[in-house]
């Protein structure tokens, strides 16, 4: 689906609403990230404590991430078919995937991780579950800042995910399946 133009300089007709606001939300001039949550364009901000949770999750999966050839980024993931363009605080991502991408989908990730604040918690545990599941994430780990628990979703089907593994308390291990095989330590989270 592309726009088309218009008469006016500078506008478009878009082909449909779902065009129009993926569209709008990858042209926003302004530090930061944006995401589309059900149709609503939320402008993400995440605070140092949220930041440092990500950066040491990060810092253990980056050397297997290494030998599977993926990277760890945040980068855009589209949900076609639907108002949502989520901006994940990590996934993990074949690199062979990224050349020109400008999103990919949720199911070229191996791993998608989301940390709560308490502006968006609902919406990790809830909304982002649910479309992750429905759109093929294999593996949703749930980092829950606010109730200080780790909770790990896999075998995405279109009813959510089948195998939760969670909450643990924070300071419990997470066990990571293949591809990882990594025991993830969430005491300094």
């Amino acid at each position: 689906m592309t726009a088309q133009p218009h008469e006016q300089p500078g506008s478009y007709v878009p082909e449909d609403p779902e065009t129009a606001l993926k569209y709008a939300i990858q042209r926003i001039k302004r530090d930061g990230r944006s995401q589309i949550i059900e149709g609503v364009i939320e402008q993400v901000s995440p605070t140092w404590d949220h930041e440092k949770a990500g950066a040491r999750l990060q810092r253990q999966i980056d050397p297997v991430a290494e030998d599977l050839g993926c990277v760890i980024g945040a980068g855009n993931l589209d949900l076609p078919g639907s108002a949502n363009w989520f901006v994940p605080d990590l996934a993990v991502v074949p690199e062979d995937l990224l050349e020109g991408a400008g999103a990919l989908l949720p199911d070229q990730t191996l791993l998608v991780v989301e940390i709560t604040s308490e502006s968006n918690a609902d919406t990790d545990r809830v909304v982002k579950r649910r479309r992750y599941a429905e759109y093929g994430a294999p593996l949703y780990l749930l980092v829950d800042r606010q109730e200080r628990t780790c909770t790990l979703f896999s075998k995405p089907g279109p009813m959510g995910y089948e195998v939760k593994e969670g909450p643990r308390p924070f300071g419990a291990p997470v066990l990571l399946p293949a591809p990882f095989e990594l025991e993830l330590d969430t005491s300094r989270l």
